[in-house]
C-alpha cells in the first residue's frame, strides 16, 4: 500500500507577488540581525565548542561577519566518528517507513523555513533570490524523492523462483559515511547527499564547506527539528584537512560522498583506496567533480531559443555551477549574428548585491575564487582570445567580476580547457556540425552539454556522439530537476552518481541475498 502521493517537483516562489517579496526581505533582515552569533559543533546530539573558531563572511561585503563557527580538529573528528558508529547500531534497524517519514518531515520544515534558508544563501554565498529559491526547492525535492525511493527499495524484490526455497533480496545500509558537500549548492547538494545516506540507514559525519557553514547549520536545524536521533548526522565544521586527513582515512569510514573540485576528488579517491589498520571493507566513493560544459549552437538553430538559453546557463549564479556553460561552440554561419544579439544582453546585466531584489549577477564565492578568475581572464587575453565583454572586477567592495566573454578561442587555450568556475565564457567557432561534436568532446570532463538545432538528423547524431552525463537538446545545459534529470557526469567529472535518479540510493546500500530452504 502506498503511503505517499506521487512525487511532484517543488514549485518556485513567485517573487513578483508582494507578499513573497516582503517575506524574503524580512528573512534577509532577520538573518542580518544575528550577525556575529557563534555556532557549535553537534556530535552525538551534544553541542560542543572547539578551541578555535572561524568567521563566515558575506562575499558582497567581505568585512561583514555573518557568524563564527567551530574549527574542529582531529580529536573532534574522531569523536564524531565514534558517535556516528554508535548511532548506526540502532539507526540501521529503523524501518524504511520510519526513515522515509523522517525525510518527509524535513521537507515540510524546509518549506516553512524556505525564506530563511534562501536568506542565508543570498548573504553567505551571493546567490540572487531566484537562484537561492531554486536551491532550497531542490533540497525539498531530494527529501521527497528519496523518501519514496527508500520505500520502493524496501518492497519485495522480484527474483527467479526456485522450488523448495524462500528467496529475499534486501538492500541494507553500509555504515558510517563522510559527507563533504560543496559551497555552490550549499543547501540542495548538502541535503541530498546527507538525506540519501540517512534514509538508507547509514549514519553521517557532515563536514560542510568552509565558505557556507551558516547554510549548513540552517539545514542541520531542520534535521534536528524533524526528530533525527542523536548521532545519525553529526555537524562538524572546520578546515578541509579534517575531512581529507582524518575522516576519509579513518578505518570506520564505510563510504565518502563528495562534491567539489577534480583535484580534491582525486585525492579522496586515492586515499579511500588505501586500507587502514583495522579496516575490514573497501570504502565506497560517490564523487561529483568538475565540468567544462558546452553548448553547441548549430547553423540550423532557433536563435530566439539559443540566445537566452546560453545567457541563463553561462551567468546563472555567476557561472559557479558545475553544469554552467563555459564553452560556447558556434557554427561559423551564425557566429556573428548570435554574438550581435548576445553581447548587448550581457552588457546590460544587472550586477550588484543579491540581497536587493532584481539583482541578476552577484559576487563570486571568496577572495581565492576572485583572484583565480581574474588570472584566467588575463590568460585569455595573453593566449589570443578577443575580449568582447567584461574582463575586470566590478564595484569598489566585494568579490564582483563583470560577465566576461572571449571570442576567437582555440581548443588549446586555458579558458577552453580548464574549469574556471566563474563568469567567463569562451566562444569557439566550428567549421561544421562534425567539428562542433569534436570540439564538445575534446575535454577531460563530461558533465553537461546542450545542442540547439532544428535538424532532426543532427539531434539523433548528437544523442549518439556527444559524451556527457547530462545532455540537453534545444534548451540550456543547467537546471536539472530531481526525478526528471538524474544528474552526474563521465570521465573526470566523477563517478556518474545520477543524483535525483532511481539508481542513487543504491550507492549507499549493499544487497543481501537470503535463501531459506523449506
Amino acid at each position: 500500500m502506498k503511503i505517499l502521493p506521487p512525487f511532484v517537483n517543488e514549485p518556485m516562489t513567485d517573487f513578483s507577488d508582494p507578499k513573497n517579496r516582503a517575506a524574503q526581505e524580512a528573512a534577509i533582515a532577520a538573518v542580518l540581525k544575528t550577525r556575529g552569533t557563534e555556532y557549535p559543533l553537534v556530535i552525538g546530539g551534544k553541542r560542543i565548542k572547539a578551541r578555535e573558531t572561524f568567521a563566515s563572511t558575506n562575499p558582497s561585503r567581505p568585512s561583514e561577519v555573518l557568524g563564527y563557527f567551530q574549527k574542529a580538529d582531529a580529536k573532534l573528528a574522531e569523536k564524531a566518528m565514534e558517535a556516528a558508529s554508535a548511532a548506526f547500531e540502532t539507526w540501521k534497524f529503523f524501518s524504511a517507513k520510519e526513515r522515509a517519514i523522517f525525510l518527509m518531515r524535513v521537507a515540510s520544515i524546509m518549506r516553512r523555513k524556505k525564506f530563511h534558508i534562501n536568506a542565508w544563501m543570498v548573504l553567505e554565498i551571493g546567490k540572487n533570490w531566484a537562484e537561492a529559491d531554486g536551491d532550497t526547492a531542490e533540497a525539498i525535492d531530494f527529501c521527497e524523492f528519496y523518501a519514496r525511493e527508500m520505500l520502493r527499495l524496501a518492497e519485495h524484490q522480484e527474483l527467479v523462483t526456485l522450488p523448495g526455497q524462500a528467496l529475499e533480496l534486501k538492500y541494507i545500509p553500509l555504515g558510517v559515511g563522510v559527507v563533504i558537500p560543496p559551497w555552490n549548492f550549499p543547501c540542495a547538494i548538502l541535503t541530498g547527499m546527507t538525506c540519501a545516506a540517512a534514509v538508507t540507514g547509514n549514519t553521517v559525519v557532515l563536514k560542510p564547506a568552509s565558505d557556507t557553514p551558516g547554510i549548513a547549520w540552517a539545514v542541520f536545524e531542520c534535521l534536528e527539528e524533524a526528530g533525527l536521533p542523536p548521532g545519525v548526522v553529526n555537524f562538524l565544521s572546520g578546515p578541509g584537512s579534517i575531512a581529507g586527513e582524518t575522516l576519509v582515512k579513518h578505518p570506520k569510514t564505510r563510504f565518502i560522498s563528495f562534491t567539489g573540485s577534480k583535484e580534491v576528488g582525486l585525492r579522496i579517491f586515492e586515499n579511500a583506496a588505501k586500507t587502514a589498520p583495522g579496516q575490514i571493507w573497501l570504502k565506497r566513493t560517490v564523487l561529483e567533480m568538475g565540468g567544462k560544459d558546452f553548448m553547441i549552437i548549430d547553423d540550423e538553430a532557433d536563435l530566439d531559443i539559443a540566445v537566452p538559453a546560453v545567457y541563463a546557463a553561462a551567468w546563472g549564479f555567476q557561472g559557479q555551477k558545475c553544469s554552467a556553460c563555459s564553452r560556447l561552440i558556434l557554427h561559423h554561419k551564425i557566429h556573428d549574428e548570435f554574438l550581435s544579439r548576445f553581447i548587448p544582453m550581457v552588457k546590460k546585466m544587472a550586477i550588484g548585491d543579491p540581497a536587493k531584489a532584481g539583482t541578476y549577477l552577484g559576487p563570486v564565492a571568496n577572495k581565492s575564487s576572485f583572484e583565480s578568475i581574474l588570472n584566467y581572464i588575463e590568460k585569455g587575453k595573453a593566449e589570443g582570445g578577443k575580449l568582447l565583454a567584461g574582463g575586470k572586477k566590478w564595484g569598489k567592495e566585494g568579490y564582483f567580476i563583470e560577465p566576461t566573454v572571449f571570442s576567437e578561442c582555440k581548443a588549446n587555450h586555458s579558458i577552453v580547457r580548464e574549469e574556471i568556475f566563474g563568469p567567463v565564457l569562451a566562444v569557439v567557432k566550428a567549421r561544421n556540425f562534425e567539428d562542433s561534436i569534436r570540439l564538445a568532446n575534446d575535454t577531460e570532463f563530461g558533465l553537461t552539454g546542450a545542442l540547439i538545432t532544428r535538424n532532426r538528423a543532427k539531434i539523433l547524431e548528437g544523442k549518439k556522439k556527444l559524451h556527457c552525463g547530462n545532455l540537453y537538446i534545444n534548451r540550456k545545459c543547467t537546471g536539472a530537476l530531481v526525478g526528471v534529470h538524474p544528474f552526474g557526469g563521465f570521465n573526470m567529472s566523477g563517478t556518474d552518481s545520477k543524483a535525483g535518479g532511481r539508481d542513487y540510493l543504491l550507492l549507499f546500500t549493499q544487497g543481501k541475498s537470503i535463501s531459506e530452504a523449506y
